[in-house]
């Protein structure tokens, strides 16, 4: 029997919502966590149609905070976190729960996330992570310890979320599966990737795609950067963050998208907006 409960966080994702949801198979606990989308009324529908249960906030409070909200109303001792322009594949859950049971001191783990093209990804490294701990190899043919985790579809042992206080509501958007797949490692256990559970992510679908919502993704991006190298204590977060704000203000994609452009802009924006911003270091636990 599957104990999994998936939890997905809904924002203007009426496009994409019905793929993901049909993709789940019956009888799993599903949770929606709409932020104040304005196609929240689609929403209703979608949950209804599909069993699901659908928490509404009346404003959008950040990807983290409303993950947190799913969570607490999840009952099984495993959560996935599932980006609504995701999918599940046949025998993905079924697979995700063996392997959580063949590593059972893990505390999260990555399905083979595959791309829209059908190219399998995995996280190798963050930007908030030594070089040291980076993975070398781009491919994988089995199970392995991963140093990161990727948020489109990250299964989490509920005990251990909890443990570590879920995502921090402090972090709007990106980043924040970098954070907890760290405090994750450091208090709870190791982090997997399970070659046979396979979840499709159309990436960057979720939402809907302009050059107003790339420059509030490029805003959010560039201060979840600094926030969560300070709060990890990676040496010169904000110069560094800075240099790489600079530089992708360079390339030649920004000169001729105005998508693009206003994404780096703001990023750069966010970027300098942290630079007098320093969250409480983490502290692993001590055992």
């Amino acid at each position: 029997m599957l104990e999994i409960t998936i939890v997905s966080v809904c924002f203007n994702s009426s496009r994409v919502l019905p793929e993901m949801l049909s993709s789940i198979p019956d009888g799993v606990p599903t949770i929606l966590v709409d932020n104040a989308s304005e196609d929240v009324e689609y929403v209703h529908e979608m949950a209804e149609a599909y069993g699901a249960v659908l928490l509404e906030n009346k404003e959008n409070k950040g990807f983290g905070t409303a993950c947190n909200l799913g969570a607490e109303h999840a009952q099984t001792d495993l959560l996935l976190f599932l980006n609504p322009d995701s999918r599940l594949l046949p025998g993905a859950l079924e697979a995700m729960q063996a392997g959580a049971d063949r590593y059972p001191s893990a505390s999260a783990f990555n399905p083979r996330i595959l791309s829209k093209s059908g190219k399998p990804s995995f996280r190798r490294s963050s930007v908030i992570t030594p070089r040291t701990e980076s993975l070398r190899s781009k491919t994988a043919e089995g199970d392995l310890e991963l140093p990161v985790l990727l948020g489109a579809a990250l299964l989490v042992r509920r005990s251990a979320f909890e443990a570590v206080g879920g995502f921090d509501p402090e972090i709007f958007l990106y980043h924040e599966d970098d954070d907890l797949s760290l405090r994750l490692k450091a208090d709870c256990g190791p982090l997997y990737y399970i070659h046979d559970a396979q979840v499709t992510h159309v990436q960057g679908t979720s939402s809907p795609s302009s050059a107003e919502v790339a420059g509030l993704k490029g805003l959010f991006m560039g201060q979840s950067r600094v926030y969560v190298a300070r709060k990890h204590k990676v040496p010169f977060a904000f110069s560094r963050a800075l240099a790489s704000a600079l530089l992708q203000m360079l390339s030649p994609v920004v000169l001729f998208s105005a998508r693009k452009r206003s994404k780096q802009c703001s990023f750069l924006r966010g970027v300098w907006q942290s630079r007098d911003v320093h969250p409480v270091p983490f502290k692993p636990t001590e055992t």
